[in-house]
């Protein structure tokens, strides 16, 4: 028989232990998080609703890899903009010394430290556009007159290169890999919803929620409403409460945010 005592300790422990937890992130992208879920003690159901691939058309990417010299900064808008780019570029040249890196956020930092960058500008708090234009490496004194290399996705938010612009920048994109909406047997997430077994939704994309209506539909999406979502930024959460979710919490940036977020909702 196990005393109260020895279940306090076990929570302390694992204190994910006996929840549910759907993670929707790309597979790509999934698996860290999955495997500090399951440290913890929780169960980590694998459902992506966003999918990511090489851009449709290669050749902006390929135009560019002899172009990089010409820039000042090369800014990296996600993990996958790293990889996608790097196995680009890097087989075919040397990445120029002079010209420096930024991204948004920690988990695009340890990317880029995976492929070799030792002095990448990333904001230590928050992981979004507004933290990056806080940085002073992107004050107006900083980059007037600088040329600026976003590499992206197909499409995207446009307040950093807007900012840059008017704070006298010149801007280019490149789009080096696609999103897309995966497919998906609903049935896999539905199936445990309909028997009481999910303690929680993880949305990390605005984008996310929009694909997760679509591939459920309306009866679907209903059927989850009453599910928790954990949401790690306030777009996040907007987009999930406006597809009907009735409960939505806002979790703090990153991994480890989001993991001290999940171990005190459920402590």
């Amino acid at each position: 028989m196990t005393t109260p005592a020895a279940a306090s300790d076990l929570r302390s422990v694992r204190p994910l232990a006996g929840r549910t937890l759907v993670v929707m992130r790309p597979r790509e992208q999934a698996e860290s998080l999955c495997a500090r879920l399951e440290a913890a003690g929780g169960r980590a159901l694998r459902f992506p609703v966003i999918a990511v691939g090489p851009a449709l058309d290669p050749a902006p990417l390929q135009a560019i890899v002899g172009r990089l010299d010409e820039f000042d900064l090369a800014f990296f808008v996600s993990p996958n903009a790293v990889d996608h780019a790097m196995r680009a570029i890097l087989p075919q040249r040397t990445w120029p010394a002079r010209l420096r890196v930024a991204t948004v956020g920690k988990g695009s930092q340890r990317v880029m430290q995976d492929w070799g960058f030792a002095n990448v500008i990333a904001p230590q708090d928050g992981f979004d556009s507004e933290a990056v234009i806080a940085l002073p490496e992107f004050a107006a004194d900083a980059v007037r007159g600088r040329k600026v290399l976003i590499f992206r996705g197909d499409g995207g938010r446009e307040l950093l290169a807007d900012t840059l612009r008017e704070r006298g920048a010149s801007v280019e994109y490149v789009t080096c890999y696609r999103r897309h909406c995966p497919e998906a047997d609903p049935a896999l997430l539905l199936g445990p919803a309909a028997r009481g077994e999910l303690d929680g939704l993880l949305l990390t994309s605005s984008e996310g929620v929009r694909n997760l209506e679509w591939m459920l539909g309306t009866e679907g999406l209903a059927a989850l409403h009453a599910v928790t979502v954990f949401a790690t930024h306030p777009r996040i959460v907007a987009q999930a409460r406006a597809a009907g979710f009735e409960r939505v919490v806002e979790t703090p940036a990153g991994d480890d945010g989001l993991m001290q977020a999940l171990e005190s909702h459920f402590a």
